[in-house]
């Protein structure tokens, strides 16, 4: 039996419950820190998923998974970041809020730059949208830029689980392939946030590739490599635009979602995110990271200074180091 709810009783993101940072005082974020200093920053999207499906369906894949890890973990959780950066094939699609790389990878930077500054310097960055190509170049620039000692992981959930993303051909337990807005997709979303779904207006749609088949993969890549070995992400061109060839919104077949479909795909990624925040938190206690010189050639006076923080005698801010982040 699971030890997972699904669906869960709804969500925590104007809740105190210990769970979000935003809703914690200032002495529940300090006693937390003591304890375990990971957090999870959920980052979604703000887009069209069709009639059925609600514009913000990306940020309640992530939130919800996240919520029941902190609960099972004791960690902490970020209010999500709700815009984010769309491939070239969504440009132009009504109720898609697109955000242009160099802003959103700016932003993101920023994000981590302020949580570090927090205390908060493990944290995973669990992204529900298509824009894996954009978050590690921000992971990156941050780790470039500042040279601290700190344990940033980005997780695309879908990457961890894609057996239980395939169709019926594929071992998997759908009828369709996984694209966007459709059945996987849909009944995800179903099993982790009903309340926000309404199957009464789902709908169907096709379209048709422009390259042949044998390249690009489906959403996730969750095809066997040898029939897509490249990420969806990898092309221009090779997609039509969606608000011509799928102005639905929904690419694929949404009629056919069924939330016990997802029941085994919400369990392994829970499993997984538990597995990875906890063996995080057993190697590197709360208070405790990679050594110094393992990760920076910075003098190590000033490395330590601002892990030490603005607060504690002859410590300083992050930003001491680089501004803007």
């Amino acid at each position: 039996m699971s030890k997972w709810q699904i669906p869960p009783d709804g969500g925590h993101m104007e809740s105190a419950s210990g769970i979000y940072y935003q809703n914690m005082t200032l002495k529940e974020i300090n006693d937390r820190l003591e304890t375990n200093d990971l957090i999870i920053i959920p980052i979604g999207s703000t887009e069209n998923h069709g009639l059925g499906q609600n514009p913000g369906e990306d940020t309640f894949l992530v939130t919800r998974q996240a919520e029941q890890i902190a609960k099972a973990t004791g960690c902490t959780v970020a209010q999500p970041i709700w815009y984010g950066s769309h491939p070239n094939h969504h440009l132009g699609m009504p109720h898609s809020i697109i955000i242009p790389e160099e802003t959103f990878v700016a932003y993101l930077r920023a994000v981590m730059a302020g949580f570090w500054n927090a205390g908060f310097r493990k944290m995973i960055l669990l992204n529900g949208h298509g824009q894996d190509y954009v978050i590690p170049t921000a992971m990156h620039q941050f780790g470039k830029k500042y040279q601290v000692p700190s344990i940033i992981i980005n997780v695309n959930w879908w990457f961890v689980i894609p057996e239980h993303l395939r169709d019926k051909v594929h071992g998997g337990p759908f009828e369709t392939p996984f694209v966007h807005g459709d059945e996987c997709e849909a009944s995800f979303s179903m099993a982790l946030f009903p309340e926000f779904i309404n199957s009464e207006y789902f709908e169907s749609a096709k379209f048709e590739p422009l390259m042949p088949p044998g390249h690009i993969n489906k959403s996730g890549s969750a095809l066997p490599r040898e029939e897509g070995p490249l990420p969806f992400w990898q092309q221009v061109g090779g997609s039509p635009l969606e608000v011509v060839s799928t102005p639905e919104g929904t690419v694929g077949d949404a009629t056919l979602a069924d939330p016990e479909k997802a029941r085994g795909g919400v369990n392994a990624i829970l499993d997984y995110l538990e597995r990875l925040v906890n063996d995080i938190m057993e190697k590197y206690p709360a208070g405790v990271l990679p050594p110094i010189d393992q990760l920076s050639m910075r003098p190590k006076e000033d490395v330590e200074a601002v892990m030490k923080g603005p607060f504690e005698e002859g410590g300083r801010h992050i930003y001491t180091l680089a501004y803007p982040p």
